[in-house]
Protein backbone atom coordinates (compact mmCIF):
# COMPACT_ATOMS: atom_id res chain seq x y z
CA UNK A 1 0.00 0.00 0.00
CA UNK A 2 1.60 3.85 -0.79
CA UNK A 3 -0.22 7.25 0.26
CA UNK A 4 0.85 10.09 -2.17
CA UNK A 5 -0.06 13.82 -1.72
CA UNK A 6 0.08 15.91 -4.20
CA UNK A 7 0.65 18.81 -3.29
CA UNK A 8 -0.01 20.99 -6.85
CA UNK A 9 -2.93 19.24 -7.35
CA UNK A 10 -4.47 19.06 -3.69
CA UNK A 11 -5.01 15.36 -4.38
CA UNK A 12 -4.41 12.41 -2.07
CA UNK A 13 -3.93 8.74 -3.35
CA UNK A 14 -4.04 5.75 -1.57
CA UNK A 15 -2.94 2.96 -4.01
CA UNK A 16 -3.77 -0.91 -2.34
CA UNK A 17 -2.19 -2.61 -5.69
CA UNK A 18 -0.62 -2.93 -8.57
CA UNK A 19 -2.84 -3.80 -11.71
CA UNK A 20 -4.12 -2.58 -14.63
CA UNK A 21 -6.59 0.16 -15.20
CA UNK A 22 -10.35 -0.77 -16.24
CA UNK A 23 -12.70 2.16 -14.89
CA UNK A 24 -13.07 4.59 -11.99
CA UNK A 25 -15.92 5.87 -10.17
CA UNK A 26 -16.55 8.60 -8.46
CA UNK A 27 -18.53 7.99 -5.18
CA UNK A 28 -18.77 11.23 -3.70
CA UNK A 29 -18.01 14.72 -4.51
CA UNK A 30 -13.69 14.24 -5.21
CA UNK A 31 -13.39 10.74 -4.04
CA UNK A 32 -12.63 8.76 -7.16
CA UNK A 33 -12.13 4.61 -6.65
CA UNK A 34 -9.96 3.39 -9.23
CA UNK A 35 -10.88 -0.67 -10.64
CA UNK A 36 -8.90 -3.02 -12.53
CA UNK A 37 -9.78 -6.41 -14.10
CA UNK A 38 -11.61 -8.19 -11.62
CA UNK A 39 -13.11 -5.66 -10.46
CA UNK A 40 -10.76 -5.12 -7.62
CA UNK A 41 -9.99 -2.06 -6.33
CA UNK A 42 -6.56 -0.44 -7.08
CA UNK A 43 -6.95 2.86 -4.90
CA UNK A 44 -8.84 5.79 -4.21
CA UNK A 45 -8.32 9.92 -5.15
CA UNK A 46 -9.31 12.01 -2.73
CA UNK A 47 -9.26 15.62 -4.34
CA UNK A 48 -9.54 19.17 -2.57
CA UNK A 49 -7.31 17.14 0.58
CA UNK A 50 -6.33 20.12 2.12
CA UNK A 51 -10.31 21.21 2.28
CA UNK A 52 -11.14 17.48 3.98
CA UNK A 53 -7.92 16.95 6.28
CA UNK A 54 -5.84 19.34 8.85
CA UNK A 55 -2.16 19.53 7.25
CA UNK A 56 -1.04 17.59 10.67
CA UNK A 57 -3.48 15.09 9.23
CA UNK A 58 -1.96 15.13 5.81
CA UNK A 59 1.87 14.87 7.42
CA UNK A 60 1.18 11.96 9.42
CA UNK A 61 0.09 8.23 9.11
CA UNK A 62 -0.65 5.95 11.61
CA UNK A 63 -0.11 2.14 10.23
CA UNK A 64 -1.51 -0.36 12.46
CA UNK A 65 -0.83 -4.52 11.36
CA UNK A 66 -1.67 -7.43 12.68
CA UNK A 67 0.51 -9.18 14.69
CA UNK A 68 -1.06 -12.08 14.54
CA UNK A 69 0.25 -14.45 11.96
CA UNK A 70 -2.99 -16.53 11.31
CA UNK A 71 -4.65 -13.28 11.57
CA UNK A 72 -2.51 -11.48 8.49
CA UNK A 73 -2.87 -15.17 6.75
CA UNK A 74 -6.38 -14.54 6.86
CA UNK A 75 -6.51 -10.96 5.60
CA UNK A 76 -3.71 -11.53 2.81
CA UNK A 77 -4.16 -14.52 1.46
CA UNK A 78 -1.11 -15.37 1.97
CA UNK A 79 -0.20 -18.82 4.13
CA UNK A 80 1.45 -18.81 7.21
CA UNK A 81 4.23 -21.14 6.51
CA UNK A 82 5.39 -18.12 3.91
CA UNK A 83 4.76 -15.41 6.66
CA UNK A 84 6.83 -17.43 9.36
CA UNK A 85 9.78 -17.62 6.30
CA UNK A 86 9.60 -14.28 5.46
CA UNK A 87 10.07 -12.86 8.91
CA UNK A 88 13.15 -15.12 9.71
Amino acid sequence: MQITYDTKADAMYLKFRDGEFVRNKEIEEGIVVDFGKGNVILGIEILEASTRFKPEELARVDIQMPLNLSESANMTGVTGKILRKEES
